[in-house]
């Protein structure tokens, strides 16, 4: 009975002794995996590709372009029939010419009139009469040729024309096809400049920036990865695969870059990403509202209460762009057990499941 009361005698004064070290769950954090570089599949375009269309009505007469084709500004790539357009024309040329007899005719009864009048052979009221038989006889003319410049305009519209150098990348109309103004004729890229269009899922755009560093190995090209930085991001995801759309600027592209190749695009982390940690999610704790870790210090091995910055959380780990170093020991689990000042004695998870990736 003796030795019993001793033995919990001691127990007590153990669990009594202030300077005790609780044993906790702590490890070096580890910098993030996959930020220096980030890999993801993309594909050769056009810095501008847009549909090409006529901008009036008709029925679609010929296509003097093919699908793979390059073409020159200035160069044909499909007609409408201008039967109507060609009618027009001739009928606005004509009431342009009618207009100018008029207005022929009318300067000359002005001409005539202002001199009566100074001779006082004919009244006032007449002169007016002409003078204003004249401006309209000048507005119809005006009203004429700008109508003759319209027809002419509609009738050159007919002609679908390349606006600059560039290649067809589809075709979506046939001959004989009654077409609407607007109505997507071929698909064209410009020649010049090229991008990679890059999809990246929402859990690593975070540490994707413009500017950005980034090598482009083509798999069908052979040689050394050509250089590009990030010129675009999406602000908004792709409603269907929910991943946004990066492009980068080739920086230099080569003649055997072709439209539709398929590229290996590895993107350099960011500065501000260099420095970023992954914890696991049951590490976090918050003061307040500010997310914060506990930190055991090396000095005394006891905790701090450290504010982060929370850059990413993913289902089971988060990403941390500032308040922790790689290195810094923290507390992985039982965050809610402890508290500032606490003496630790720092462990490994019993299982090496739970430690952090």
């Amino acid at each position: 009975m003796a030795a019993a009361l001793a033995l919990l005698a001691g127990c007590g004064h153990q669990a009594q002794d202030p300077e005790a070290a609780r044993p906790v769950i702590a490890l070096p954090a580890p910098a993030a995996d996959g930020v220096s570089v980030l890999r993801f599949p993309g594909e050769i375009h056009a810095r501008y590709e847009m549909p090409l269309s006529f901008r009036v009505p008709g029925q679609l007469a010929s296509r003097d372009a093919r699908l793979g084709d390059s073409v020159k500004k200035g160069q044909v790539l499909a007609r409408l029939d201008d039967a109507d357009a060609a009618k027009n024309e001739a009928a606005a040329r004509a009431a342009l010419e009618a207009a100018e007899h008029r207005l022929v005719f009318a300067t000359q009864q002005r001409d005539r009139d202002e001199a009566q009048a100074k001779a006082n052979l004919i009244s006032q009221l007449q002169l007016e009469q002409t003078r204003d038989a004249y401006a309209s006889a000048l507005a119809s003319q005006v009203q004429a040729r700008q109508q003759y410049e319209l027809a002419q305009n509609q009738h050159r519209y007919n002609a679908l024309v390349a606006d600059r150098d560039g290649a067809i990348t589809s075709e979506q109309a046939e001959v004989g096809q009654v077409l609407a103004a607007g109505q997507a004729v071929f698909g064209f890229a410009w020649s010049g400049e090229r991008d990679v269009f890059v999809d990246v899922p929402e859990s690593r755009i975070g540490e994707i920036g413009p500017g950005q560093a980034a090598s482009v190995s083509l798999p069908s090209v052979a040689g050394k990865p050509l250089v590009a930085h990030v010129r675009d991001v999406a602000p908004a995801a792709d409603p269907a695969s929910r991943t946004y759309r990066v492009k980068l600027a080739l920086d230099a592209p080569s003649a055997q870059v072709r439209l539709g190749m398929i590229a290996d695009v590895a993107l350099q982390a960011s500065s501000s990403a260099d420095a970023s940690v992954r914890l696991p999610a049951t590490a976090l704790f918050h003061q307040g509202e500010q997310p914060a870790v506990w930190v055991v210090r090396p000095a005394d091995m006891t905790l701090e209460l450290r504010p982060v910055t929370v850059l990413r959380y993913g289902e089971r780990d988060v990403l941390l762009g500032s308040g922790i170093k790689p290195g810094e020991r923290v507390v992985m689990q039982g965050v809610h057990t402890v508290s500032a000042g606490e003496k630790v004695a720092p462990m490994e998870p019993p299982h090496p499941e739970d430690r952090p990736l």
